[in-house]
């Protein structure tokens, strides 16, 4: 009699998080689980609680709606489903010694609800991988924070290994390159990396080097910068530029999607893409390699608000390079970290 073989390891994907539909209601709900954390707005409590609940997601949450309506399909919220395509074809790559499970750090798929079926499972090795190339206190932090919260509750603890960044890993280079290569870069005037951007102090929170936030501290990878984020973004966008065969002047790298007042690490995409308009450049091809999945970052503020404000500025075609979603490779290298770590 034939059954199946009970995992021997399981695999966590997590990703940041997205609202439940795109009704304002259920945005109100994922702003304020978001942005109440401590590790993303860093304030103190009070100061937080009266910002978030009192000002940001009573303004923010309608037009927030409006947006997530513009880029809901049939199977919802684009950074949901990809996650769930990518947590089936990883399963069937890694083969029956595994089960790997998927969940977001705010709302839904709940990270307890994964944790609890890995649980039972009985595993001897947990492998987690949040879905964050470069390491920020933010996301990674947040996202491993909670999920420790979650594991004090548990009995019996199976061996961890938690993967805190992986923008040096070579095949996940490959793999943003390879998504370039689907367009022709020479009919493009200029290539733009656009990463997510965080604020300022949250940089110099870490213990960095002293000329922490210019481009000299940012030129290279070393001890004392492996784990800032604005270095992590510029070597990402170094070896993608390198296994391209771009030339320093033919790209630039930014940070879109700022939030309040505060000073965000620079430079910002929409400052640089109204210079290139302005410039003469007509055409830019836009990778986002913070985002492994296309999400409401990708898909509008790049793809339609960029579109939109680069022809007011004199430009023509603003392309965005689509995330790794679930593409075969991406499928490969995620399943070839999680095999590393049980090494």
């Amino acid at each position: 009699m034939s059954h199946t073989p009970t995992p021997k390891y399981a695999l966590l994907l997590l990703n940041l998080g997205t609202p439940d539909s795109p009704s304002t209601p259920d945005v109100r709900r994922y702003l304020s689980e978001f942005l109440n954390d401590a590790r993303v707005i860093d304030v103190p409590w009070l100061v937080r609680k009266i910002l978030v609940n009192g000002i940001i997601v009573p303004f923010r949450a309608p037009r927030s709606a409006k947006l997530y309506k513009e880029i809901w399909t049939e199977r919802g919220s684009p950074l949901l489903f990809h996650g769930q395509d990518l947590r089936e074809a990883v399963e069937a790559e890694l083969g029956p010694e595994w089960v790997v499970e998927f969940a977001m750090r705010y709302r839904n798929p709940r990270m307890r609800d994964a944790l609890e079926r890995i649980r039972l499972m009985n595993v001897e090795r947990l492998v987690v991988l949040p879905l964050y190339p470069q390491y920020a206190s933010s996301t990674t932090g947040s996202t491993l924070e909670a999920l420790m919260k979650e594991l004090e509750h548990w009995p019996t603890l199976p061996e961890l290994k938690f993967i805190t960044d992986f923008y040096r890993n070579p095949e996940y280079l490959d793999c943003v390159a390879q998504t370039g290569r689907q367009f022709d870069l020479s009919s493009y005037d200029h290539i733009l990396f656009s990463f997510h951007g965080i604020p300022e102090r949250h940089i110099r929170k870490g213990d960095y080097q002293s000329h922490c936030l210019t481009d000299t501290c940012c030129s290279s990878i070393g001890p004392k910068n492996h784990h800032c984020y604005r270095a992590g973004c510029f070597e990402t966008a170094r070896q993608v530029a390198l296994r391209l065969g771009l030339r320093k002047e033919d790209y630039t790298v930014s940070f879109q999607s700022r939030l309040g007042r505060d000073p965000w690490i620079k430079p910002y995409t929409d400052h640089e893409l109204e210079a290139l308009a302005k410039s003469g450049k007509k055409r830019v091809l836009v990778f986002s390699p913070a985002f492994v999945a296309d999400c409401l970052e990708t898909v509008h503020e790049i793809g339609v608000e960029y579109q939109e404000e680069f022809v007011e500025w004199g430009g023509s075609k603003v392309q965005l390079v689509p995330s790794l979603n679930a593409e075969p490779a991406w499928v490969k290298t995620v399943a070839g970290m999680a095999r590393r770590a049980t090494v």
